[in-house]
């Protein structure tokens, strides 16, 4: 159920039920932070292991600093730079923040989303909201309300257009004087460390995953992906099957064994590539391939990140 009616979702919020949340990066699945019932049917909405965090989402710094005990002078020069914006930060949590949020973890990831409609509602609400990608764990994340309503069509989404980043927020930790890069988002790494100096890299996927977003299946369509430098070579090898081709900037050759093409930045631009990306995989996604082969993207700035995304959802 889509709406643009923000007193239908503060209500629906208030009552301890779930939304659909417009973020710049990706839709989230919003809860009271709370309200412990209502963050644990995040978890079972999703089919998410509760031993995945979930990240907070509040309004100002004010907030922040309501929740977590300490903010590193990193931190505070990150928030300067970054927020409102597509940074989580990991900061040490205050007794206020439930351990279910957090997986037990004694820290707390959170951000400010630059997005005007959810900062509006945020502005509205007296509490903070837990909301990670609105799309059932392993699923790829919904970047449009309709997104959102096709894998839950009982929960309200706030329509807040598509997203303008299209890919889940860059995440940060911090080690004594170091920042740490947890997860590859929509900063980069580069633009990160313009503004503090060199990142130490754990960006390493997991089984066990203590972290958002560190699982190493995430972000997959219904059926088999392949991501390489070079998706027409891959054809040679594949009988019989009904393929689609997602590339960077153009399709080079057409070929009469692939079913549909589509192309994620015909101007080149990484950014460009990255908002379409999740969108793209939806629309792949619901035309009944066998396979989508995705032509991999350069190994700089948003390229990496694509490319952590891309690899998840080929993981077997």
């Amino acid at each position: 159920m889509i709406t643009k009616d923000l007193s239908i979702i503060r209500e629906k919020l208030k009552q301890g039920e779930l939304i659909g949340l417009p973020t710049e990066t990706v839709y989230g699945l919003a809860a009271n932070v709370f309200n412990s019932k209502a963050v644990a049917s995040i978890f079972t909405t999703k089919n998410r292991p509760t031993t995945n965090p979930l990240i907070v989402h509040v309004a100002s710094i004010n907030q922040v600093r309501a929740l977590v005990k300490r903010f590193p002078e990193k931190a505070s020069l990150l928030a300067k730079h970054f927020w409102p914006g597509p940074l989580t930060m990991i900061l040490p949590k205050n007794q206020v923040v439930s351990g279910l949020v957090t997986a037990d973890n004694d820290h707390v990831a959170i951000r400010i989303p630059n997005h005007p409609t959810a900062l509006s509602l945020l502005n509205q609400l007296d509490f903070p909201l837990v909301a990670p990608s609105a799309n059932p764990f392993n699923r790829i994340s919904p970047t449009t309300a309709e997104h959102v309503d096709a894998y839950f069509p009982s929960i309200y989404t706030l329509d807040g257009g598509p997203c303008s980043s299209g890919v889940e927020s860059t995440i940060v930790g911090f080690e004594d004087d170091e920042v740490i890069l947890l997860r590859h988002g929509a900063i980069s790494m580069e633009i990160l460390e313009s503004q503090v100096g060199r990142l130490l890299n754990r960006t390493a996927a997991s089984e066990h995953a203590s972290l958002p977003g560190q699982h190493k299946k995430h972000y997959s369509p219904n059926c088999q992906l392949i991501v390489t430098y070079e998706p027409l070579f891959m054809l040679s090898a594949i009988k019989h099957k009904k393929v689609g081709i997602l590339w960077y900037q153009s399709v080079p050759i057409e070929s009469i064994y692939v079913e549909v093409n589509l192309v994620l930045a015909p101007s080149g631009d990484l950014a460009e590539a990255a908002q379409n990306l999740f969108s793209a995989l939806h629309t792949l996604d619901k035309m009944g391939l066998d396979l989508i082969i995705v032509e991999r993207l350069p190994a700089q700035g948003l390229g990496n990140t694509m490319n952590d995304r891309l690899d998840r959802a080929a993981t077997q």
